[in-house]
C-alpha cells in the first residue's frame, strides 16, 4: 500500500517537556536517534527533552535540536509503521526547515544537529544582545499588518495563514504595535512568551554566524523537494539550499504561500511531525479540503497510521 505525502516539520514554540519520551520507550529506532544526539552534542539533550525544566528546554540553543531530533525520530517510527509512505515533498516552519532537509538526504542526522545546535546558539545570544519580542496579529488584513509594522519600526516575521500574522523587533516597537492594532482594523493582538524578535533584524549577527558555518558544511542535493520559507518555493540547488537557510534567520516566514505553492501542485494529504498541532491547524485556515494529521507521540502516530490506511 502506497501512500503519497507531505511532510510538515515543526518550529520552535511546539516544544513541550515530555516530548519523546514514549516513542523511545516503545520503538528501538527513535531511542538509537536519542541517544546518538546525546553523544553528537556531547550533553544529554534527551533527558531536558523528557524531564525538562521547561526554561531549560525553551532555551534557543535547546529548543532547536530537541525539535529537529524529535521530528525525526518520529519520521523513523511512521517508517517502520507505514512501510509504504511515500513523501512527494517536505516543508518545515523556521527550524523545521532544517529538520526537513535532514529528512530527505540533504545532510546526514549528524551533521544537521550541530548545524541547528549552532543556529540555536547563534539566535540565543542575539536574544540576550537585543532585548527583543514579538506579537501576533489576529484577524487583520496583511497591508494592515505590513502598514503598522512600518510605522512602528518592525518586521513582518510569519505569514502563518489567513488572520494570523507575527510581527517582530524591538520591545518599544512591538509594544506600539499592540497599542496600535485595533485602529488597523487588527482584531486582536497578543504578545508572545519568547526571547527575542526572531525572523527580524535585530538576529542579524546570528544569520552572520550562520552562513560562515553554512558555507563550511557539505550539502547535497535532497531526494525529494524542499519548499523554503524565504521564497515558499522548492530550493534544489546546494548553493540555493545554503542562501535560503541563512536569508530565512532575519526574513520572513511565508508558511501559507509555502502550503499554497504545494496545494496548487496537487498535494492534498500533509503529515506534521512535531509536538504540537500548530501546522495542522494552519492547514485547516488555509485549505479545509486538505488532509492534515500531527504526529507527536505513540497515541497520533497510531491514530494517523490508521486514518490514512482506511482513506487510501
Amino acid at each position: 500500500m502506497i501512500i503519497k505525502v507531505v511532510l510538515l516539520f515543526s518550529g520552535q514554540g511546539s516544544q513541550k517537556v515530555g516530548m519523546g519520551s514514549d516513542l523511545i520507550d516503545a520503538f528501538p529506532k527513535a531511542k538509537a536517534l536519542f541517544d546518538q544526539a546525546d553523544q553528537v552534542l556531547g550533553f544529554k539533550l534527551s533527558e531536558i527533552m523528557r524531564h525538562g525544566p521547561m526554561e531549560e528546554l525553551t532555551r534557543t540553543s535547546r529548543c532547536q535540536p530537541a525539535l529537529y531530533v524529535h521530528g525525526l525520530a518520529v519520521l523513523e517510527v511512521l517508517r517502520e509503521r507505514m512501510p509504504g509512505l511515500d513523501v512527494a515533498a517536505c516543508a518545515g516552519l523556521s527550524l523545521g526547515e532544517f529538520t526537513a532537509h535532514a529528512a530527505v538526504g540533504t545532510y546526514d542526522f549528524a551533521t544537521g544537529l550541530k548545524l541547528v545546535f549552532q543556529r540555536g546558539t547563534f539566535m540565543e545570544d542575539a536574544c540576550a544582545e537585543t532585548k527583543g519580542t514579538m506579537a501576533a496579529m489576529i484577524g487583520g488584513e496583511e497591508s494592515a499588518v505590513r502598514e503598522l509594522a512600518a510605522a512602528c519600526d518592525v518586521d513582518v516575521a510569519n505569514f502563518n495563514c489567513p488572520g494570523q500574522i507575527v510581527v517582530s523587533g524591538s520591545i518599544a516597537g512591538i509594544d506600539a504595535a499592540v497599542t496600535g492594532a485595533k485602529e488597523k482594523g487588527i482584531k486582536r493582538a497578543i504578545k508572545l512568551p519568547v526571547a527575542g524578535a526572531y525572523h527580524s533584524r535585530l538576529m542579524q549577527s546570528a544569520q552572520e554566524k550562520l552562513s560562515v558555518v553554512l558555507a563550511a558544511t557539505p550539502l547535497n542535493p535532497p531526494r525529494v523537494s524542499v519548499v523554503c520559507n524565504y521564497e515558499a518555493q522548492a530550493v534544489g540547488s546546494v548553493d540555493d539550499i545554503r542562501r535560503t537557510l541563512e536569508m530565512q534567520v532575519t526574513g520572513s516566514v511565508r508558511w501559507e504561500a509555502s502550503m499554497r505553492h504545494l496545494l496548487a501542485q496537487g498535494h492534498d494529504c500533509f503529515i506534521e511531525l512535531g509536538p504540537d498541532s500548530a501546522l495542522k491547524n494552519f492547514m485547516a485556515r488555509i485549505d479545509k479540503n486538505a488532509k492534515a494529521f500531527s504526529i507527536g507521540d505513540v497515541a497520533s502516530l497510531e491514530a494517523a497510521v490508521l486514518e490514512l490506511a482506511v482513506n487510501d
